[in-house]
Order: C-alpha cells, then sequence, then structure tokens
C-alpha cells in the first residue's frame, strides 16, 4: 500500500525566495529516489510563507530513509536556516474509496 506523505513547513519571511530556490534544487532529485512515485510543492495563497510538500511513496519506510539520507547529507541544515520553526510531518494510508 503506499503512504502519502505531507510536509508542512514556514519559510521565515526573507527567505521566501530562498526557499522557492532551494526546493527547485534538490526536488528533482527526490524523485529519483528508490520508492518516490511523486511530489507537489504548494504555497499558501494567504499566507506566501506557507509551504506544504506533498509526497507519494511506496513505503514510510523508503520515505524515512530518503529523509535520513538527506539529513546525514547536510541538506536539511540548509532548509532549517530557512524556516522559522519545525516542519509538521504526517504519514497517510490510501484506504480505496
Amino acid at each position: 500500500m503506499t503512504c502519502q506523505v505531507i510536509l508542512e513547513f514556514k519559510a521565515k519571511p526573507d527567505a521566501i525566495e530562498g526557499i522557492r530556490s532551494f526546493l527547485r534544487e534538490i526536488l528533482p532529485d527526490t524523485r529519483g529516489y528508490a520508492g518516490c512515485i511523486g511530489l507537489n510543492v504548494t504555497q499558501n495563497q494567504d499566507d506566501p510563507t506557507a509551504f506544504a510538500i506533498v509526497e507519494q511513496w511506496d513505503t514510510r519506510k523508503q520515505y524515512e530513509a530518503y529523509l535520513q539520507g538527506r539529513i546525514d547529507s547536510g541538506v536539511m541544515d540548509k532548509f532549517a536556516d530557512m524556516v522559522g520553526g519545525e516542519p509538521n510531518i504526517r504519514f497517510f494510508d490510501y484506504f480505496g474509496v
């Protein structure tokens, strides 16, 4: 069963364009990771600091391995410098409706 991952975060107000550039740079690679089916990045129309990345993975375990790789490589440290507060990651299963 596939896993839907929703990552929500807020950019620091002075880092909105930096976040957009950063995501354009790193996320094409994400689509090539084992288990990644696809992802979309959204930006809130009413609050441009609010973003959500909606991802679909074969399994949660594959997403967690991908995330750990990003942490180990230092990419998440660069990301953390541009966000205000902790990102919120939620995991969902499809149930066939």
